[in-house]
């Protein structure tokens, strides 16, 4: 593979010079309210109203987003997509009427087929685990088995750590055993650490994407009508997931070059998890679900879905990054030279809300999460060699990867620096100069904008009780107060967990402390009866890498 992360030995100081860019900039956008306050408070009040008004559009601007997002999600789960995709091969399905989309769909396969039929696909399911009690990992494994495809044209892989010793190997065999005459494949795939692998998932999907390529060759079956999704041990697909993916899949102009995105909604035990998490979790999936509708900003994240022969031009996934998801569209794009695209899915994969063996503990695993996916900062350096410096870099168009560049910087350059000037950069000012007209002034429009701003929070309540699965019965009515009362928490979680987490990545870039595994979530469930089952992932990967 060309295009593959330099080990930490062979890093340039051209590379190292990316990897410092993101926290540069955002700490010296973090320093400017306060060298502008001894400068110019004139002109710290001039570039805090355009900041503030730039978000305040953006912010509307995303509200309204999210409500289309969440009415296509509405709409497509509804859809009959096997029947899509039977009418997409044939005459038309009698006594049946579909979305005019379809027929448009139809129509442009017969003038330009793409050699896909949907009658060929195979799905591959990947299942990473770590360490995951069968509670977590049996619901994911029934959700695949209980979708509207046929399960005969399924394999799934349950890929496992060698690391995690002889009980996390035992409880694989044993269920995908359970599964045998279920799927076309049920396996468990163990993973050996190999050199220069960073301890994470992307060595264990790997692993899995070589075995589920023995296995296809075994089959006869052509990679390219084989589509592999990855999932965590918590993603639970909707039932249409696959039939919806196949449909998809089928229509599209060039399917080789295409990742499939579904949209990741948190809410398997939102109603269990602490409030500052149903917070953070509620808020990523209407992020996930707004970006569904900037195709030219969607990446890879968590489970997706790309097909084989794809994969193996790419020698799958990377096993240097601990980010191994949103990478693989960097390493697609280049692979491709700039034909690759992510095509969403608007179908949920339902997924955890992080949740640990404790209020603390899940204080700590929530901010490591994020710090790791924050962490994608360090695809930077990356896109920038291979975009601006590598020989084939002209095979791409200029234009395209310029503000694909720009886009990755400015996206985490917002990340860590937005949420902490929105709050305090009209205060600087005000703080440093306050017998001067100006900085009295300036926090008060910036109060009066955020005030404004702040009347998307009515659309984010509104959406947020529409995406609630079902209240457990074990919790009073008062437990759905709570989910009103907090959103007075969302400042705190979005400056503690938003740009902590962010400057925590890029930081730890700048100065060469990188991140050297991947740090899994501590996962937990509550089952019915109210007792919570609970893997302690931390203390299980220092045990192992001790021994």
């Amino acid at each position: 593979m060309k295009y593959e992360i330099p080990l930490q030995n062979e890093k340039t100081r051209q590379w190292r010079f990316f990897e410092i860019l993101p926290g540069s900039l955002s700490w010296a956008a973090l320093s400017l309210p306060f060298a502008l306050a001894f400068i110019s408070v004139n002109t710290a009040a001039i570039l805090m109203i355009a900041y503030l008004l730039l978000w305040f559009v953006k912010a509307v601007v995303l509200n309204m987003r999210a409500v289309q997002g969440y009415r296509t999600l509405t709409i497509h789960e509804g859809l009959d997509w096997l029947a899509l995709m039977e009418d997409l091969d044939q005459e038309d399905v009698p006594n049946r009427s579909f979305p005019r989309w379809h027929y448009e769909n139809k129509e442009r396969q017969l003038r330009y087929p793409n050699g896909i039929q949907s009658d060929d696909i195979v799905h591959a399911v990947i299942i990473a685990t770590w360490n995951e009690a069968r509670e977590i990992l049996q619901p994911t494994l029934e959700n695949v088995k209980n979708s509207h495809y046929d399960k005969k044209k399924m394999i799934v892989l349950l890929a496992y750590e060698d690391r995690g010793g002889e009980a996390v190997e035992k409880q694989a065999k044993e269920l995908m055993k359970e599964y045998e005459g279920v799927f076309m494949v049920s396996k468990a795939n163990k993973h050996v650490d190999l050199p220069n692998e960073v301890i994470g998932k992307g060595g264990n999907i790997t692993a899995a994407g070589r075995e589920l390529q023995k296995i296809i060759e075994a089959k006869g079956i052509d990679p390219k009508n084989v589509l592999v999704t990855t999932l965590d041990a918590d993603n639970r697909p909707h039932p249409s997931y696959f039939a919806g993916l196949s449909y998809v899949y089928a229509c599209s102009h060039d399917p080789k070059y295409m990742s499939f995105q579904p949209i990741p909604m948190f809410t398997n035990n939102i109603w269990d998890a602490p409030a500052p998490m149903r917070v953070i979790a509620t808020g990523n999936s209407y992020w996930m679900m707004i970006q569904g509708l900037r195709q030219h900003m969607l990446r890879n994240f968590s489970a997706h879905a790309q097909p084989l022969d794809a994969l193996i031009e790419t020698d799958f996934w990377s096993t240097r990054t601990i980010v191994e998801d949103g990478h693989q569209f960097w390493r697609s794009y280049f692979q491709f030279h700039g034909k690759h695209e992510v095509i969403p899915i608007f179908l949920p994969i339902y997924q955890d809300a992080v949740m640990a063996d404790g209020y603390r503990r899940t204080l700590k695993a929530q901010f490591i999460q994020l710090r790791r996916w924050a962490y994608g900062a360090s695809d930077i350096a990356y896109v920038a060699k291979y975009a601006f410096f590598y020989k084939d870099k002209k095979k791409i168009p200029f234009r395209d990867r310029f503000f694909k560049f720009m886009r990755l910087l400015e996206g985490h350059f917002s990340w860590a620096t937005a949420p902490l000037i929105l709050a305090f950069g009209a205060i600087v000012p005000f703080i440093f100069n306050q017998t001067d007209f100006v900085a009295n002034q300036l926090p008060q429009i910036a109060s009066r904008v955020q005030t404004f701003a702040m009347v998307g929070i009515i659309i984010t309540l509104f959406l947020s009780f529409k995406i609630l699965p079902p209240k457990p019965s074990r919790y009073r009515k008062h437990r759905s107060a709570f989910m009103v009362f907090q959103w007075a928490l969302l400042p705190i979680t979005t400056i503690v967990y938003s740009s902590f987490a962010a400057l925590n990545s890029q930081t730890r870039l700048m100065f060469g402390r990188y991140l050297g595994k991947f740090d899994v979530t501590e996962k937990a469930v509550v089952k019915e009866s109210g007792e919570t089952v609970t893997s302690h992932a931390e203390e299980e990967i220092a045990r192992g890498e001790a021994e």
